[in-house]
């Protein structure tokens, strides 16, 4: 038996947390930190984790550990059910099969038949569970995710160890399965003297079988709590709701909003839409029953029992079985046992009766047998914790570490310089010391992918596309509001490299073969095709000539916000993906301040890429707004890291005698320094919720719930916080100047749009005159072009190419032409284009657009009502869930099929996604000609992560399309050679082609009349034209 750790991730900006992979033939194991990027990086690393059903989370239970776990499960989950689906079909075609004999006659009558949306009759598949165990709060953490998280078929098991679940003298194993065994040691911060009551939340024990469990103690108190947080659990991935089940309630008692209220007709018995007054209205309500849709039941949880931050942090002992000696065939035959199934059995341990009656045990006839081999993972935050570590028993216990081998430490900065952990090293020198910690690792890129194509575009464009920030020799790393002093680690300490093994088994080893190397920066720029930087050169200098600066500045003279800078974080939807971060923008507003939009797993990590440590600082300071779309986990997943972050920067760096009381609400605004986080009242709820497990800056953040602006009725967006009404116009003016001083606004708009309850698009006008608008995720919308009228700068999704029209109206998404016709509508001066499906693994492909009028939905999206986002699952799209998976991405993190709709609920129907007939996903990475007959003088900018583009750059990045086009020609021509492919296909770009086409004429052609390419025969509609 064969078995090993392989460090997956150690900590950098992309994936700050330590992560490793436990290898089994049968099962995978994590363990560490399931911090924001994990996923991406296993992604990246071709981890593959059909067999994972176990995570052990190390550390404390704060989102610096746990961020990345919810989109982890998610996308465990979907490829669960995805498996479940192929199995149960291809059951299904089994059994079509076999209801057929020979002659073509049909089967016996007794033959298994397949629902039409369930599994087979003679037995259902076995469900994929997920057990993940850590600390206390790990359940209420994934409870507070019930809002927004909602899946089938992967039942999730919570295991929490605290100071409580100690077993005092008994080192008996805490957890073991069939390779396995496992012993939790949650450690205590050593507590300060004069304040013996600082922990006290941590060191309540949790009731024990023994214990009663009585509602009116404080044991029966927590024994309840903790049952309530699990059935919340359960419900989020193992319910048994049904979105096309509808219960009959009586019509006053009607929870609004609901995507759609149903009576049946009294004369002929069918079920027709309800078309009369809703509770609320003005008009009397009929004394009716009627028929809804009800949320999954986990989202009608309104609160959670109350909790507390928990400073314990959780490290194990992991070892694999001892392995029984070498079975002796003649020793048996010698003892008169008789041959088969006991042998069998003395070979599982058991004793057996010989045929003289003998009673034969396994020692007598099995050779000398074998510890497991096995290691400790250790986190220790700080170097209050060095002491609980050192004094725990399980060190000096011999039947605990026999076997062990090795010690893997996830450190905090510091640590590894206190003089009791030294100690405790040199006095463990027996075993190997693996270090992972930010003090003796560097800050190298560990998402090779995007950093590479970041690096090629950065040839092309260096003042569009930075090279993204990191550093392979330094340390300690450099960090935002760190000093830089020299550590130097134990001369036992080696520190963790990514792909380094811990050997298991046959014997513990640490193995340095299939280390990987930082990425080469230098080698990676030097393969960019010499073509490629040689056309953008020769653009480079063609741009700035003194006659094309001449008429730019003309043409651009009346537009508003030219400095404003655009920085694209996460461009992808759905998933991270190896090339594409999910949700977010930041908008820079030279003089007020800087402004995000969406905030996706790993937000943070993208902006330490994108600003180097001093930047950021000022960055951080100069936040003046979050905004959140929707309550989908690809926009909103960062947000709590962001937030610590600019909390720690602006707050923890703030003397506190040097404020002062505010008197109202207007010295509140301006005197506090505090974050508008400015969303759907779902997402101020799970901010709430969350803060009770961590001080993560809740208490300093201005959260307003947004209302929804009726522009055909008149009526404006509305902003409370809690039950108080804010604004820019009220009639207290010194409230409206607070606002426009707290958020640098002079007004903010958002509607309702269609994508999934609570969905908003955003207008933001700043007191200069520049305007932008972001669309979020939706469906064209006319309410939306109408708060947008005269945006400077649109951004706005571009899901799907225009051939999967059906895909965009099915997973309530908008194509680049509908994208383009929504900024047309609004007169909008710049376009960016983001929020690309993750089947365009490096570029989005794009479509011609000749500036026909803009189709966009009618006024009815513009009146969907407001609502928690507890209520979503009564809309036709559920919020819960993302509308697409990655096949290519997933597919990488495991080997289970799974389709491209396997983000929509099975119960919810869906048009079946593909890329361009005969083209791979990898092949879909250029771009089309975009071509414009506007009035305006509309620019249009196709997003990329880590860009950075000022407003009045868009126009000139449009100068370096055939650049672009013939860097990712040269990609997809050497994926295909690299795959033994050499022919060039009918659909690889023709760059001089496409050179002439942007001038209007092509070879042939009379010159001056401009051509329209044929889509279906010409490579160059395949090119960005930016």
């Amino acid at each position: 038996m064969r078995s090993h750790v392989e460090i997956i991730t150690t900590p950098t900006s992309d994936t700050p947390g330590t992560t490793l992979l436990l290898h089994h033939d049968s099962r995978r194991y994590y363990i560490g930190n399931i911090s924001e990027g994990t996923q991406r990086a296993s992604v990246e690393r071709g981890v593959r984790l059909s067999k994972l059903s176990q995570i052990f989370m190390t550390g404390k239970t704060e989102w610096a550990n746990t961020g990345g776990l919810i989109g982890m499960i998610l996308t465990l989950a979907d490829q669960t059910g995805s498996s479940e689906i192929s199995r149960t079909h291809h059951k299904a075609a089994k059994k079509r099969n076999s209801t057929f004999d020979r002659e073509g006659n049909e089967g016996n009558e007794g033959s298994s038949v397949v629902a039409a949306d369930g599994p087979l009759n003679d037995e259902d598949p076995t469900k994929h569970t997920l057990t993940i165990h850590g600390g206390k709060n790990l359940t209420h953490t994934l409870a507070t995710a019930r809002r927004f998280v909602f899946r089938k078929g992967m039942p999730v098991v919570v295991h929490e160890y605290g100071s409580g679940a100690e077993n005092g003298n008994n080192l008996a194993a805490t957890w073991s399965d069939m390779n396995i065994q496992v012993w939790a040691m949650s450690i205590s911060p050593e507590r300060p003297k004069g304040s013996e009551n600082q922990f006290s939340s941590d060191c309540s024990q949790e009731p024990t079988a023994e214990q009663p469990r009585t509602s009116g103690s404080p044991i029966g108190q927590k024994a309840s709590d903790r049952r309530i947080r699990e059935a919340v659990i359960s419900e989020m991935f193992n319910s048994g709701w049904r979105l096309d089940a509808l219960v009959e309630i009586p019509l006053a008692k009607v929870r609004l909003p609901a995507s759609a209220i149903f009576v049946r007709n009294s004369e002929t018995g069918n079920i027709e839409t309800y078309e009369g007054p809703l509770p609320g209205s003005a008009i009397p309500l009929p004394d009716i029953t009627v028929l809804v849709r009800q949320p999954w039941p986990g989202a009608l949880v309104e609160s959670l029992p109350p909790t507390s931050p928990s400073h314990e942090a959780v490290s194990y002992i992991i070892r694999n079985h001892p392995q029984r000696g070498r079975f002796d065939p003649i020793k048996a035959k010698q003892l008169k046992v008789e041959k088969g199934r006991k042998y069998a059995q003395l070979t599982m341990g058991e004793s057996v009766e010989a045929q003289d009656g003998t009673i034969v045990t396994p020692g007598m006839v099995l050779g000398e047998g074998k510890d497991g081999g096995g290691l400790a993972v250790v986190e220790l935050p700080s170097v209050k914790y060095v002491k609980g570590l050192v004094g725990r028993p399980e060190w000096k216990s011999e039947e605990v570490m026999k076997g062990i081998g090795a010690i893997i430490w996830i450190l905090g900065d510091g640590v590894s310089q206190d003089p009791s952990l030294k100690t405790f090293v040199n006095e463990m020198t027996h075993l190997k010391h693996i270090v992972s910690s930010r003090d003796h690792t560097p800050n190298y890129l560990a998402l090779e992918s995007a950093a590479s194509a970041a690096l090629r575009l950065h040839q092309i464009c260096s003042k569009g596309f930075p090279i993204p920030d990191h550093d392979n020799v330094t340390l300690p790393q450099h960090q935002v509001g760190a000093s830089l002093a020299s550590v130097k680690p134990p001369e036992s300490f080696v520190a963790a490299q990514r792909g380094q093994i811990v050997q298991l088994e046959p014997a513990v080893e640490l193995l340095d073969h299939a280390i990987v190397p930082p990425l080469n920066t230098l080698k990676v720029m030097q393969q960019t095709p010499i073509d490629v930087l040689r056309l953008a050169r020769d653009t480079d200098g063609q741009l700035y000539s003194v006659r094309n600066i001449g008429e730019l500045r003309e043409r651009q003279r009346d537009l508003y916000g030219k400095d404003v800078e655009i920085i694209s974080l996460g461009t992808g939807s759905a998933s991270p993906s190896k090339y594409r971060n999910v949700s977010a923008t930041l908008i820079r507003v030279p003089g007020f301040g800087s402004y995000l939009l969406d905030c996706g797993e790993n937000t943070l990590g993208q902006l330490k890429r994108v600003f180097p440590p001093c930047e950021l600082k000022k960055v951080l300071r100069d936040l003046k707004m979050i905004w959140i779309s929707h309550l989908h986990a690809d926009h909103h997943l960062g947000t709590v890291s962001v937030i610590k972050a600019w909390y720690q920067e602006v707050h923890q760096s703030i003397n506190p005698s040097t404020l002062s009381t505010p008197e109202n609400l207007a010295d509140i605004l301006r005197l506090e320094h505090r974050l508008p986080v400015v969303s759907a009242a779902g997402m101020i709820n799970w901010l709430a919720d969350y803060s009770s497990v961590e001080d993560f800056g809740y208490e300093r953040l201005l959260p307003l719930t947004v209302g929804s602006a009726k522009p055909w009725e008149g009526l404006s967006s509305s902003l409370t916080w809690g039950d108080t009404p804010l604004g820019f116009k009220t009639e207290d003016q010194a409230l409206n100047l607070a606002m426009v001083e707290a958020t640098g606004l002079a007004d903010i708009q958002a509607v309702d749009v269609d994508h999934c309850v609570g969905a908003k698009a955003v207008s933001l006008t700043f007191p200069t005159g520049f305007k932008l608008s972001y669309s979020g995720d939706c469906r064209p919308s006319q309410a939306f072009a109408q708060i947008g009228k005269g945006s400077t700068v649109l951004l706005h999704e571009a899901t799907f190419e225009d051939e999967l029209q059906g895909d965009a109206l099915a997973k309530k998404h908008s194509t680049t032409s509908e994208a383009l016709g929504v900024g047309i509508a609004m007169g909008a001066r710049r376009i960016v284009l983001t929020h690309f499906s993750q089947r365009y693994q490096k570029i989005p492909v794009m479509n011609e657009y000749e500036g026909k009028e803009p189709n966009l939905e009618g006024r009815n999206d513009q009146s969907l009502p407001n609502t928690d986002a507890a209520l979503e699952a009564s809309s036709d799209t559920l919020a819960l869930v993302e509308d697409e998976v990655i096949e290519d991405e997933v597919n990488s993190f495991s080997r289970v099929p799974t389709s491209e709709s396997s983000r929509t609920p099975s119960s919810v129907p869906c048009a079946r996604s593909t890329s361009p007939k005969g083209q791979r996903q990898d092949e879909a990475s250029a771009v089309v000609n975009i071509k414009k007959s506007v009035a305006v003088d509309m620019r249009i900018a196709v997003a990329f992560d880590y860009m950075r583009i000022r407003v009045g750059e868009i126009a000139e990045l449009e100068r370096f399309t055939p650049a672009l086009m013939k860097l990712f020609d040269e990609a997809a021509t050497q994926y295909k050679l690299t795959n033994g492919d050499s022919k060039r296909t009918e659909k690889t770009p023709d760059v001089k082609r496409v050179k002439q086409e942007q001038h209007g004429t092509t070879k042939g052609s009379p010159k001056g009349k401009k051509t329209k390419t044929n889509r279906r025969s010409s490579g160059a509609d395949r090119s960005i034209l930016l």
